[in-house]
Order: structure tokens, then C-alpha cells, then sequence
């Protein structure tokens, strides 16, 4: 037989391996099903067919300050032109998200910065998990153009800041004492988002009144979020057998800081965007948004990160640090 024949009737590596720590069922079994699952391996959707300009771009009652008099002042067209860009907004906070920090902290998987000796099918699921990021970006990116064109109506993403989560991202990067610390605090807001997001996306789901092209577009993402959230999971898991009491103290205390940053309001994007519209008393209605959503998460839902801290037994001390939302 000749070495090409060998190679054909070679019998199939196995894809998994129960001896190696850093890999599971779990990631080889994602990484089995990405072909069959993955939004970007689907055909894609004609979202123009799916626009109907009479539907609502944004649930009213999801806006921080859909009570105020100073809202409820505003004519029809720039309520409506406000509802846009919220859902402008939510894009970008999606893409800003996607971009950089689960990418990045994806990363640094690949890149193997925690010594775990990954294995060939960790690193295929992990780049699966990346090129679905990607591809989710542009899926919010052609949400917010194909809004600007139907609508007619410029609303810019260069108005907008970066999204808390990013802010506090890049906050905490900086603040590191040192590279090693630096990657702890990426991988933690990496699982927060990850085993997060679905809750976030969800929350543009279930509104019957809304364009049915923005819950379309969310569905799609959130199905692949889903399978990244077991991913995740799998990964923090796997980083945490080899880390010392320091390196503990240091993952806990930025897991933390990502909850607290990815479930928190943003009225930062809001002051800019009442600023770029000229709205009215647009500074009252920031200070009082800013006090009526102080204590009110946007992203209540945390129960997938605090089910998987539970599970490495992390709930309690993570407890004692921040109070979140269950």
C-alpha cells in the first residue's frame, strides 16, 4: 500500500480528549455542530423584504425615560427619530462588545497566554467562536444601515461613546499591575459577556410591535450566543485549575467589575444623543434618567455567570464583592 493509501485508511484521531484539562465534550461537541449551527454559515436574509416602515425601531417602554415630560413633549417625529437611535445604540454596544473584548479575550486563548497546552479541537472552537463574532458585527452593522436608509435619516455612530462595558474594559486593562493580571482581567469580562449577552439580546425579542427586521436580526445572534455561553464557561473553567490564590483574588475581583459594567445603564450614550438631536430640557432629562436608573440594571438577567461561578464555587466570595442581579 502506498504511504498515500496509508494515509487515507489511517485510523480517525479521536475529537476528544479525555486527558488533556484544557478540553471538554462540551467545546468538541460545539465544534462538531458549527457547520450545522452557525449563523454565518447560513444563507443570508433579505432584510429590505423584512422592513415595515410603520413598525417601531425600539420598545417605548425599554427607554430610560419613556415617562418624562420632557419626552413626552417631543412631537411624534422625534420620538420616533429617538427610538431609532436606540436601536442604533443597542447595535453598537453589540458590535463595541464584540469587537473589543470578546475577540480580544478570545485571543488570548489562542494564543495560549495561560500555559493550558490546548489541543487542536479547543483552538478550532474558540476561532469557530471568533469568525461568528465577526459575522454577528456585520449583521448589526447592515441592522443600523439598512435603518439609516429606510428611515432617511442620517443618525451617525460617530455621535456615540463606547458602550460601558468597553469603558470599563479598557479602564481595568489599564489599571493591571502587570500582562499576567492584564489577561485575567480579559478573560473575565470575556465570560461575562459571553455567558451574558443572550440575556441582553433577548431583551429586544418578545415585542411583537417591533420592526420585524431588528428581532430577526437579534434571534439569529442570540442562537449562536447560546453555544458561546457553554464555551465560555468551559474555557474559565479550565483557566481556573492552574491559577494561585493571587491569580484567584485577581480573576474574582474583575469578574466583578464586568458584571457590574456589562448590567449597568448607559447614559452616557443617551447625553450624547439627546445632545446631537437638540432636544429640549435635554440636560433635565439626563440628571433625572441618571437618578431613576441608578439602581435599576438594564441587563437584570445574570443567572448564567452566576450559575457558573456557583459551580466552581466562586458564587459566595463573588457575592461578598459586588452585589449584582440574579
Amino acid at each position: 500500500m502506498t504511504d498515500h493509501r496509508r494515509r487515507l485508511h489511517a485510523p480517525a484521531l479521536p475529537d476528544h480528549d479525555p486527558g488533556d484539562p484544557a478540553e471538554s465534550a462540551v467545546i468538541a461537541g460545539l465544534t462538531r455542530s458549527w457547520p450545522r449551527r452557525a449563523a454565518v454559515k447560513k444563507p443570508e436574509v433579505d432584510l429590505d423584504a423584512l422592513f415595515e416602515p410603520h413598525r417601531t425601531d425600539f420598545p417605548e417602554a425599554m427607554l430610560p425615560f419613556a415617562e418624562h415630560r420632557r419626552f413626552l413633549a417631543l412631537d411624534e417625529d422625534r420620538q420616533a427619530r429617538l427610538r431609532a437611535w436606540a436601536w442604533i445604540a443597542y447595535n453598537k454596544s453589540v458590535v463595541d462588545i464584540e469587537q473589543y473584548v470578546v475577540n480580544p479575550g478570545f485571543g488570548l486563548i489562542t494564543a495560549d497566554v495561560f500555559g493550558l497546552g490546548l489541543s487542536d479541537t479547543v483552538i478550532t472552537g474558540v476561532l469557530q467562536a471568533m469568525v461568528d463574532e465577526q459575522y454577528h458585527t456585520l449583521m448589526h452593522q447592515q441592522a443600523n444601515a439598512l435603518t439609516r436608509r429606510r428611515r432617511g435619516w442620517a443618525l451617525p455612530e460617530t455621535v456615540l461613546p463606547p458602550c460601558p462595558t468597553v469603558r470599563a474594559h479598557r479602564l481595568a486593562v489599564a489599571r493591571a499591575a502587570d500582562p499576567r493580571a492584564a489577561a485575567l482581567v480579559q478573560l473575565a469580562f470575556t465570560t461575562v459577556a459571553e455567558t451574558s449577552i443572550s440575556a441582553y439580546l433577548a431583551l429586544l425579542t418578545g415585542d411583537a410591535a417591533l420592526q420585524p427586521v431588528h428581532r430577526a436580526t437579534v434571534a439569529v445572534h442570540r442562537r449562536d450566543e447560546l453555544c458561546h455561553s457553554s464555551l465560555a464557561g468551559e474555557l474559565l473553567t479550565a483557566v481556573l485549575t492552574d491559577l494561585d490564590d493571587t491569580d484567584r483574588v485577581r480573576l474574582l475581583d474583575a469578574l466583578g467589575v464586568a458584571v457590574a459594567a456589562f448590567t449597568g445603564s448607559d447614559t452616557g450614550t443617551w447625553a450624547a444623543i439627546l445632545e446631537h438631536e437638540d432636544v429640549p430640557g435635554r440636560a433635565e432629562l439626563v440628571d433625572d434618567t441618571i437618578a431613576a436608573t441608578a439602581d435599576r440594571p438594564v441587563v437584570q438577567d445574570c443567572t448564567a455567570i452566576r450559575r457558573l461561578c456557583g459551580a466552581l464555587g466562586l458564587g459566595d466570595e463573588l457575592d461578598a464583592r459586588w452585589p449584582w442581579p440574579r
